[in-house]
C-alpha cells in the first residue's frame, strides 16, 4: 500500500524517499563500496542492524531505487542493484559530502575521496554515472 505524502513540497518528498538516518548510508556502500549483498552492506562502520536493513532494503526496492535480484552463485543470497532513480542520487550524495568536509570533522580517507570527487567537477561526476549505469543497469 502507497503511503500518502505529507505534502507535494519537493524537499518533502525527496525526505519521505530518503530522508531517514539509513537510506542514503545503504545506496553509498553500493555506490561507492561496491557492496551487492546483504552481508557486505551490514558490515559497514556505522553498524546498521539486520531489521533495519531488511526494512530499508525492502522500502528502496518498493520506490524503484534498487533492485533485488536473486544470485546465480547462491540460491539463499540476492544481489542489489541501483536503478537509474538510484544513480541520480549520485550528486546529492556528493553534495552531502561536500557540506560535511567544509563544516563537520571528517576522517582523512573520506576527506580524501571527497576532495577527489570535488575536484574532479560535474564531468568526473558524469563518468561516475555511466559506470555506475554500465554496472548496474542490465541491457536487455
Amino acid at each position: 500500500m502507497k503511503k500518502e505524502p505529507k505534502s507535494g513540497c519537493s524537499i518533502n518528498l525527496g525526505l519521505e524517499v530518503f530522508g531517514d538516518k539509513w537510506t542514503l548510508l545503504i545506496i553509498r556502500d553500493i555506490l561507492f563500496g561496491n557492496k551487492n549483498h546483504f552481508r557486505e552492506i551490514l558490515k559497514s562502520d556505522e553498524k546498521i542492524s539486520t531489521k533495519t536493513l531488511t526494512t530499508r532494503l525492502n522500502d528502496l526496492e518498493q520506490k524503484g531505487i534498487l533492485i533485488k535480484e536473486n544470485d546465480s552463485s547462491h540460491k539463499q543470497k540476492y544481489i542489489y542493484n541501483l536503478t537509474e532513480k538510484g544513480i541520480d542520487l549520485l550528486p546529492v550524495i556528493v553534495s552531502i559530502a561536500d557540506w560535511s568536509l567544509k563544516y563537520e570533522s571528517v576522517d582523512e580517507i573520506s576527506s580524501k575521496h571527497t576532495k577527489q570527487l570535488i575536484d574532479g567537477g560535474k564531468s568526473l561526476i558524469e563518468k561516475l554515472t555511466i559506470d555506475l549505469k554500465e554496472k548496474h543497469l542490465k541491457k536487455n
